[in-house]
């Protein structure tokens, strides 16, 4: 499947499966019954009517480099010529003619006074932004700040009157099913009204930290980038921004950023001019079935803590790796993606409680958030040489670690544990991507300095009837966790 970016210029997201599981029957629905069922609009005219002239097409202008009109001749595949003809005519500046690149998008006042959303994508780059209404009025936009990493852009535009707009609502009220209504300027043709349902929510297509886009079956196409996509209230439930097409048109697969997301990033850009958030200082990664066993966990929730950042703000709090943070700031983490965004949205400056999983047991740590930088995008050991012991069980050839070695595979003198010296291929250690010149900082949860160490500690895992055992590992001065399978799982 390809994602696309749905405004009119041909940018694709990273392709993505999507899957749906099957919901079991519960108790509630098997208590539904039709009285509880509410018809279908009868008509979206009257809504249609509010809110489209608050909607407006978005065009913009950018001056490229590009190749002149001078078109380069044939040659035989490999032939030096061509490579001579395209140095001759960059030496002699035939192939920098700049031109013109035009693209269209949509957006919508949120403000009388000229405030009008779209996405990052629609504006990024461009020279000129002019913003065009339904009875056909267009005025140069300015554009007040922009956010990459949520795909969104707040512009400001001048006019001689008080503008129609549209009020952002509660995106979480929205339910799966529930009637959706966007408008927008798909293909150039602006005012265009599409209808659907609410399709899914907090999906992830990869497009950025953040995501948690709302799904619907409403048409979208290139053009309704940054366009709304509203209740039956008419209020904004998300901002249109990307489509799952093969063929770059609506299959009925669409994305919007939710209300609750768009809200917090339009109002610092309106104060700012950028966004400012949250940090909390630490690198975290996915709780999987296997690490969740690995550490004693009962269930695989929450983010796994991988390291600390230097120098950020959870340096000093308590918080190490290995820990799984499980609440921030009094709300749930069930997921690794689901901090990311807490942070995010959390006020800088504010001190806030972390709650983490250790040993089994949670504990309570105050972090004190700094702000995430966008430009972020955010023992001694014997010196005499040792021959390398292979643990059979996970596959690894392993090593003390001394100075001769730490030089060999560039291991920092602030790393201490014991060293990967060689993987057997096909192994467990070798798909979970363990590779020679990583350090193995601890096993179970218990530092190591020698293979000895690791023996024991994998001979240990086994008494105690554990199917896999935890490996903190040390690369390029970074932590990440992997569970390998013990012996005679």
């Amino acid at each position: 499947m390809t994602f696309h970016r749905s405004f009119s210029a041909n940018r694709v997201l990273r392709a993505a499966t999507l899957t749906l599981g099957a919901a079991a029957m519960t108790a509630a629905t098997l208590a539904w019954s039709p009285a509880d069922a509410r018809s279908a609009p009868e008509s979206f005219a009257d809504l249609t009517e509010k809110l489209t002239p608050a909607v407006v097409n978005i065009s913009t202008a950018q001056t490229v480099s590009g190749g002149s009109g001078v078109p380069l001749p044939e040659f035989p595949p490999g032939s030096p010529f061509e490579e001579y003809f395209e140095e001759f005519l960059e030496r002699h500046g035939g192939n920098q003619q700049s031109r013109r690149v035009q693209s269209l998008g949509s957006g919508f006042v949120i403000d009388p006074e000229g405030l009008v959303v779209t996405n990052n994508h629609v504006v990024e780059d461009a020279d000129e932004v002019t913003v065009t209404f339904s009875d056909g009025e267009t005025l140069d936009a300015e554009v007040l700040g922009r956010d990459p990493k949520t795909d969104l852009a707040l512009l400001k535009v001048s006019a001689d009157r008080q503008l129609p707009f549209v009020r952002f609502g509660d995106s979480d009220a929205l339910r799966v099913g529930d009637w959706v209504m966007a408008i927008g300027n798909p293909f150039g043709l602006g005012g265009t009204v599409t209808a659907g349902i609410l399709s899914a929510r907090d999906r992830d297509i990869n497009a950025g930290p953040y995501d948690a886009f709302l799904q619907t079956d409403a048409s979208i196409n290139r053009g309704n980038s940054g366009g709304p996509l509203f209740n039956m209230d008419g209020e904004v439930m998300g901002v249109n921004t990307a489509i799952i097409s093969p063929t770059g048109g609506s299959i009925g697969i669409g994305f919007s950023i939710p209300a609750k997301t768009a809200v917090s990033v339009i109002e610092q850009l309106k104060e700012f001019g950028e966004t400012r958030r949250g940090w909390l200082g630490v690198r975290i990664q996915t709780v999987t079935e296997d690490l969740a066993e690995g550490l004693g966990l009962e269930d695989a929730k929450g983010a796994l803590v991988a390291g600390i950042q230097e120098g950020g703000p959870a340096v000093g709090s308590g918080i190490e790796a290995g820990d799984v943070i499980v609440r921030f700031d009094d709300q749930p983490v069930e997921k690794m993606r689901d901090l990311p965004r807490i942070v995010a949205d959390t006020t800088v400056g504010k001190e806030v409680d972390v709650v983490v999983l250790r040993d089994g047991e949670e504990q309570t740590y105050q972090v004190t958030l700094g702000r995430l930088e966008e430009a972020d995008g955010t023992a001694e050991a014997s010196s005499t040489p040792r021959t390398p012991e292979e643990n059979e069980t996970l596959g690894l050839s392993l090593s003390s670690l001394n100075d001769v070695l730490r030089s060999q595979y560039d291991v920092a003198d602030d790393v201490d544990g014991v060293l990967v010296v060689a993987v057997v291929p096909g192994s467990q250690a070798a798909e979970k991507r363990v590779r020679p010149g990583d350090v193995i900082v601890k096993v179970a949860q218990e530092t190591v300095s020698s293979a000895e160490d690791v023996e024991e500690q994998v001979a240990r895992a086994k008494s105690e009837g554990l199917k896999s055992v935890l490996l903190q590992i040390s690369r390029g001065g970074e932590t990440s966790f992997v569970a390998l399978r013990v012996e005679g799982s």
